[in-house]
């Protein structure tokens, strides 16, 4: 009788690298709708590990697990003046959190990065929660 692998192909798998979790920011950014994606102008995506030691001072937090993604940036409408050097706007998600928050909860980790991304986005501009349950709904 043959044995039956019970681990899958997850035996020689490893936690998704920054590369690749920014890889899925990426793709899940291009897949939203374009009206949303418009909102934010340009975006640039990166992934870190944690959340610099400024960024947990200033939101009062005690563990870098608490805090998913960062959006950094200002509304189309708050850029009046292209010659301040200013650069886009940026939304950071912070590898470790996400895949902490993966392995407690059923959800795909490509679902929880559209999660991500959609909230840092939507909450920065002021969109409600059923705006951003609406949005994430229709990404294709």
């Amino acid at each position: 009788m043959a044995s039956v692998d019970r681990t899958g192909d997850w035996a020689g798998r490893h936690a998704p690298s920054l590369e690749e979790i920014e890889h899925l920011a990426r793709l899940a950014y291009a897949h939203l709708p374009q009206r949303f994606r418009e909102l934010s102008g340009e975006v640039l995506i990166n992934v870190s590990e944690f959340p610099p030691e400024e960024i947990m001072d200033h939101l009062a937090m005690e563990t870098p697990f608490d805090l998913l993604g960062l959006f950094e940036g200002r509304g189309i409408a708050e850029r009046w003046n292209p010659q301040t050097g200013e650069g886009p706007n940026r939304v950071t998600l912070y590898r470790r959190a996400i895949l902490d928050y993966w392995s407690e909860n059923d959800e795909t980790l490509g679902d929880i990065v559209t999660h991500v991304l959609i909230h840092e986005i939507g909450h920065h501009f002021g969109l409600s929660d059923d705006d951003m349950m609406h949005i994430e709904a229709s990404a294709d």
